[in-house]
């Protein structure tokens, strides 16, 4: 869609595709013309993602006005069929970035006027070898063609807030060029300008990249069921909560839902990164773009197309991409300050020059040069490259970064705390140690308490029986239900054991059950972190001891060891008894605090902030005060609601591993930038030096600064490797 509107308490949260942006300060030129409007406000533009969001105060200004004034700064609002925008309401969604929205560079205006004003500075050039005393007419004839869009543009800022825009600068200089007669220089710097421009363009194309190949990944058509049970294809837009969809082998589920029916092995890399298939049956949720691999499905689906996971997840990283980091909104500043500074700065260099013996015609040449050197596209795309770029390649390895702000603190984090349960663990318990108990063997006792245990719900007793199945051993008869009793066990008459209870220690001891070997052992396995339950039998007595444990994760003690490389200290925060988090903190390695409330998470989580900037890891439900407090929230989920839209960043493919890999691409990212910074600095710093001595043309001084544009965004696209 063209635009997508949110009521909220402060106004309208508007978002709108705008095209023929190409580089940074195309962005700031359209974010300064519509903030010019009443009732605008929070306005935030991404030449890389070609989103505009504002927020409006309907009763002072209107979309229609808002989109007015994007078209008297010389851009666009597009539908993704071409059409031209049009105001109204809908909801807050995914823009269409299917095939086809992005054209060959060759197509696009920028393309299309590279090569026109290429034609005509080769003709120039051949007219100047054939006919000489034409040249300078031909070079001419280039030079002001190839201005007038450029020239258009400037005027265009002007008039929407931007009067020292980089087009005014190049414009000055182009017409001052031809002014004293060097026309051939003049037509080489307005090329050279619009293959920068354009290579920018190319380099923003890739950027977006990303997002279509993510959209690319739903289908455009579903299977949908009928009131009679006919299946019928539809447009996977049209599907509604609650239409039940058939999945062939091979197809693409087209929509997040519940399996109803069937079972197989579904490919869910593209929402978690997960590569093995994972086997779901009737009652399992699956994800919209997850390739069904060998069976054929029913699904109830539980979101639209535009709500849907892969839908957020493109809606995030494009509300990322836009929002700006706060080295990019300082280099922003000061690129606003820059520009005048620098014309100012160009025309004391014509006036200064005279009075130390250089000519006029000299001085106002070397001026013409000062002024295309300062031209700042290479200073105001080094970081919103870096910083997209970084992001790409962070959602392609399953990292979601919600915007430059977080994606900057990660990289400067001292400490990262982490939850235990389901973060550094699995989050379910497991059979670690079976204790038989006189002559009676290990399955006998696993296969007594997982039939006593079958059927009910508790997280220990659906171990014991996993355990028992994986075993495949076979199980007592069950007469009757079994009886729980809360906080003590369960309770079932099997066949051939009569009354068996699988109970803690605790009640084992006060019934008398328990002798002083078992209790021995009981309480050391208890010592090393473990969740211990006795199998008795009402008439045998005890049948052994099953201790179970929630286990680390496979990635926990790399992700750790990884963190002490990057100087970085790990600490994990629980709410568990000091036993258990001990026994995983010495398995991992790091620091623990034990037995804390919410509130003492929230009190340790400032106390670490005093030494610097502090990440919180967690699974974003329990612990969402403590990932709000943190400097950076990090949230634990394979696609789920809570890790997309909790915390400032989330691990689709659920590998705690990926927190450190999150602070290595940061501080990929923040060196990007520093280097940006110094390229565009330092070659403006020397051709500076070299047109004050003369030893600079003008065509010189504009393929500095689109060299610098060049090396810039070149750099930042290195960050895409890192996926």
């Amino acid at each position: 869609m063209a635009f997508d509107t949110l009521s909220a308490p402060s106004g309208t949260l508007v978002r709108l595709r705008v095209t023929g942006m190409d580089c940074g300060s195309c962005a700031m030129k359209v974010e300064a013309a519509v903030s010019r409007l009443a009732g605008v406000s929070d306005v935030e533009v991404s030449h890389a993602t070609e989103i505009l969001t504002l927020r409006l105060d309907e009763d002072r200004s209107s979309v229609a006005a808002v989109q007015a004034q994007i078209r008297r700064a010389g851009y666009t609002p597009v539908a993704p069929d071409g059409s031209h925008a049009h105001a109204g309401h809908g909801h807050y969604h995914a823009h269409d970035h299917g095939a086809g929205s992005e054209l060959p560079w060759w197509r696009t205006r920028n393309g299309r006027l590279v090569l026109g004003i290429g034609a005509l500075f080769a003709l120039a050039y051949a007219a100047s070898l054939l006919a000489p005393g034409l040249s300078d007419w031909a070079f001419f004839a280039a030079a002001v063609v190839g201005l007038v869009p450029f020239a258009g543009r400037a005027l265009a800022g002007a008039r929407t807030g931007t009067p020292f825009s980089i087009e005014t600068l190049m414009s000055v200089a182009v017409i001052g060029a031809i002014a004293i007669g060097a026309a051939e220089e003049a037509a080489a710097v307005v090329f050279l300008f619009a293959l920068g421009e354009l290579l920018e363009g190319v380099a923003a194309g890739r950027a977006r990249s990303g997002i279509k190949a993510l959209v690319a990944l739903v289908p455009r058509v579903a299977r949908r069921e009928d009131a009679q049970g006919r299946v019928v294809e539809v447009p996977a837009e049209a599907l509604a909560v609650d239409d039940v969809v058939a999945v062939r082998p091979g197809d693409r589920v087209p929509s997040d839902g519940v399996v109803i029916e069937g079972a197989s092995d579904l490919n869910e890399a593209p929402v978690t990164g997960e590569s093995v298939p994972v086997a779901k049956a009737a009652g399992d949720p699956v994800f919209a773009g997850s390739i069904n691999a060998n069976g054929a499905l029913r699904i109830r689906v539980t979101r639209t197309a535009a709500d849907n996971t892969i839908a957020r997840i493109v809606r995030l990283v494009e509300q990322a991409q836009g929002s700006k980091a706060p080295m990019a909104r300082m280099i922003d500043r000061f690129a606003r300050l820059y520009t005048p500074v620098a014309m100012a700065a160009a025309a004391l260099a014509i006036l200064v020059q005279p009075l130390f013996g250089v000519d006029w015609a000299t001085s106002f040449y070397r001026g013409l040069a000062v002024l295309l050197i300062a031209c700042p596209c290479a200073l105001v795309i080094s970081t919103p490259a870096a910083i997209a770029s970084a992001l790409a390649a962070g959602a392609r390895r399953g990292l979601l970064v919600k915007g430059g702000a977080a994606l900057e603190t990660l990289g400067k984090v001292r400490r990262v705390a982490f939850d235990k349960t389901g973060t550094l663990t699995e989050g379910r318990p497991r059979v670690i140690d079976i204790v038989p108990a006189g002559e009676a063997a290990e399955d006998a006792v696993l296969a007594a308490a997982a039939a006593v245990e079958r059927g009910t719900g508790h997280p220990l007793g659906l171990a014991i029986v996993q355990a028992a199945e994986a075993r495949s051993l076979a199980l007592p008869r069950a007469y009757g239900g079994a009886q729980a009793m809360p906080g003590k066990g369960v309770t079932a008459r099997l066949a051939g054991l009569g009354f068996v209870t699988v109970g803690s220690p605790r009640q084992v001891r006060e019934a008398g059950q328990l002798d002083a070997g078992l209790e021995a052992r009981a309480e050391a396995l208890e010592a090393e972190g473990k969740t211990v339950v006795v199998v008795a039998a009402r008439e045998g007595g005890v049948l052994g001891l099953i201790a179970l444990r929630d286990e680390p994760r496979a990635d926990a003690a790399e992700a750790v060891a990884r963190l002490k490389a990057l100087g970085v200290a790990p600490v994990m925060l629980t709410g568990d008894n000091r036993r258990a988090g001990e026994a995983v903190a010495r398995a991992l390695g790091l620091e623990v605090a034990a037995e804390l409330l919410p509130d003492a998470k929230l009190d340790a989580i400032r106390a670490m902030q005093v030494d610097g900037p502090v990440a919180m890891v967690g699974d974003g439900i329990n612990d969402a005060p403590a990932l709000a407090a943190a400097s950076v929230g990090v949230a634990m989920g394979g696609g789920t609601d809570v890790a997309l839209e909790t915390a400032d960043a989330a691990l689709l493919r659920d590998r705690v591993g990926g927190i450190a890999e999150l602070v290595a691409l940061s501080r990929a990212a923040l060196g990007n930038i520093r280097q940006n910074i110094a390229v565009a600095l330092g070659l403006k710093a020397l051709f500076l030096v070299t047109t004050l001595a003369g030893a600079t043309t003008l065509w010189m001084a504009i393929l500095a600064d689109t060299g610098a544009t060049v090396l810039v965004t070149a750099n930042a696209l290195r960050l895409l490797r890192r996926a």
